[in-house]
């Protein structure tokens, strides 16, 4: 049922939780996870007057990605098979695409668990991956615990 597993990742705590999950249905189902991580493109910070150029800017969301990538891979367990791949665009446009071509059976993702303000101002990826994904979507909250079936409540 599932032998391609799409874990997107951004290196937040969230991603630890999701990461958990990727496993545990891995080793259920002898799956490949891909790891992936997305450089964003846009660089909200580049003005005359307040922020970083373009070039710097791209090379810091490169070293991010690639390090979120290689930590998230390192904390999958040995004998779950992965593939890491480090991607640029918009976020959830990126890992859409990426499942998409990749032929994922289903993608594992964290929610950071914004709401008003913030869910307005910085809208939620996972909510637009879960929209527009080609795979099914496993959303996994902060503090969902794979081996105690509870959502840390």
């Amino acid at each position: 049922m599932y032998e391609t597993i799409l874990l997107p990742t951004d290196g937040s705590e969230g991603t630890a939780a999701a990461a958990e999950h990727a496993a545990t249905v891995a080793a259920a189902f002898d799956a490949t996870v891909h790891v992936v991580s997305v450089a964003d493109e846009r660089n909200r910070f580049e003005s005359p007057s307040a922020g970083l150029a373009g070039e710097a800017w791209a090379e810091r969301e490169h070293e991010r990605a690639e390090t979120a990538a290689r930590e998230t891979a390192a904390a999958l367990p040995d004998d779950v098979p992965t593939e890491t791949a480090v991607v640029e665009g918009i976020p959830h446009e990126a890992i859409v695409e990426y499942a998409d071509d990749a032929g994922v059976d289903v993608v594992v993702m964290g929610t950071h668990g914004r709401t008003g303000l913030d869910h307005y101002l910085v809208g939620s990826v996972a909510e637009k991956v879960v929209r527009t994904s080609p795979a099914p979507v496993l959303t996994v909250g902060l503090d969902d615990d794979p081996a105690d079936g509870t959502d840390g409540e």
